[in-house]
């Protein structure tokens, strides 16, 4: 009963992810701004995730297969002399035959064939948490480029504004040509950096096309940066997550329980399959007058019965389904293992990446846009000289990108967090990313 309401629960998922599909189809591509947009439209429209669905469904579709009972035997015999009997010869014969399974094999198989298309059901979501990683990764990678693009702009501008200062400091006859020289030389400079980012975009827009099932020359509008999360979690706690909702742990779970049956139905094949029937003999009158039943046609119940005599074979199959068992334990083993390693790693890193984020938020940028005015203040009242206030300005172009390199980082180590403990963990809280 449970197997049934579960396969139903099923058929509707995938009803209505068809809908949902269709929907998504008519969308406005151009409404791919923020994250949870891209997300949606990955979603529906991925091919990889689509081949996972399809390998899902075809999944189900075993269970219903495995239930059933040996198609029927059908056998017709004609008799190329005929057997001469008292009641008539006989000409021709038909016999129907239905084999069974020993008891219990049709239910051991069928819940074999429900165990795999659940692991397929968790397989399907273990691509579906990668296919979102994925699209985060890129994303976060674009919202990096319009943020590196627009600081460089104003970087640009500013270092403009510096050229103008000299400009005048030496029409005044304050201040020597070559600061002139150095301010165009950084103008050229940042106006090349900024040319390198701007012909990076298609990369990146072809990468996240690419994801979405699009051609990947197609134009994508920049991206609504998300704010900053904070999450905050301990490796105990995150690691008991994974345990309990990664879906490759789970898949091999129910892998696992597939196998169980496999070795129950190994045992079974040492047991007889039997089978009933009915045979029909197509019989003509007597020659000879006055016979009783003259030209009557037999029919006869059947029964039949296979001979497992081959034990060396049914033994080598137990064997095979205890040494798949204990691989699949392994496997799950040695996966715990390999993920627990791998929190740790991304652990570390996201909470690293989180304490540079407060670090150059909260002190660095800030410190260094006093220094730049400082300097600028210097400059014009001659106490410094122009490379100091180049280096400045330098300096904090390099905090600025470095601080959104690692706001970048940060939300990337979290989407791998999240696709390994197969949920999106808790936020503490949320602070706009801002200087």
């Amino acid at each position: 009963m449970k197997l049934r309401i579960w396969v139903f629960g099923i058929v509707i998922t995938l009803f209505f992810g068809q809908v949902l599909l269709a929907l998504a189809q008519q969308s406005d591509a151009n409404s791919l701004v923020k994250l949870q947009d891209y997300l949606r439209y990955a979603a529906l429209d991925n091919a990889g995730l689509k081949a996972a669905f399809e390998q899902w469904k075809a999944a189900i579709e075993q269970i219903p297969q495995a239930k059933s009972l040996p198609d029927p035997k059908f056998t017709y015999g004609y008799f190329i002399e005929e057997v001469e009997t008292k009641v008539g010869p006989q000409r021709q014969k038909f016999e129907i035959m239905q084999t069974f399974p020993w008891f219990g094999v049709i239910e051991a198989r069928g819940d074999r064939a429900a165990a795999k298309a659940k692991a397929a059901h968790k397989r399907y979501e273990a691509k579906k948490l990668e296919l979102f990683q994925e699209v985060k990764y890129a994303f976060y990678e674009y919202t990096y480029l319009a943020k590196a693009i627009e600081i460089t702009k104003q970087n640009l501008e500013l270092v403009t504004h510096f050229e103008e200062i000299a400009r005048t400091r030496y029409i005044t006859a304050i201040t020597s040509h070559p600061d002139i020289i150095r301010a165009q030389i950084e103008l050229a400079i940042l106006e090349d950096r900024l040319e390198s980012l701007k012909e990076l975009r298609p990369a990146i827009t072809a990468k996240l096309n690419s994801i979405l099932n699009r051609q990947v020359s197609s134009n994508l509008p920049w991206p609504k940066p998300p704010k900053y999360q904070q999450v905050s979690i301990d490796f105990s706690q995150l690691y008991a997550i994974i345990i309990q909702n990664n879906p490759d742990l789970q898949a091999l779970d129910y892998e696992i329980e597939a196998v169980r049956n496999s070795e129950k139905l190994a045992k079974k094949k040492s047991f007889p399959h039997f089978g009933i029937g009915v045979s029909y003999i197509d019989t003509a009158h007597a020659r000879a007058s006055g016979v009783d039943d003259s030209g009557k046609d037999p029919i006869i119940a059947m029964v039949s019965l296979t001979l497992p005599i081959w034990t060396g074979n049914y033994k080598a199959a137990q064997r095979q389904a205890r040494a798949q068992l204990h691989q699949k334990t392994h496997e799950k083993t040695q996966m715990e293992n390999t993920f627990a390693a791998k929190a740790q790693q991304l652990l570390y890193e996201f909470e690293d990446s989180n304490r540079k984020i407060k670090l150059y938020r909260d002190v660095i940028i800030l410190k260094a846009k006093e220094m730049l005015v400082a300097s600028e203040t210097a400059y014009q009242a001659g106490t410094i000289d122009f490379l100091s206030l180049i280096d400045a300005q330098r300096i904090l172009l390099k905090y600025e990108l470095f601080y959104e390199r690692k706001l970048a980082e940060n939300a990337q180590k979290l989407a791998k967090i999240e696709m390994l403990a197969g949920t999106q963990l808790p936020t503490v809280n949320k602070e706009p990313a801002e200087k």
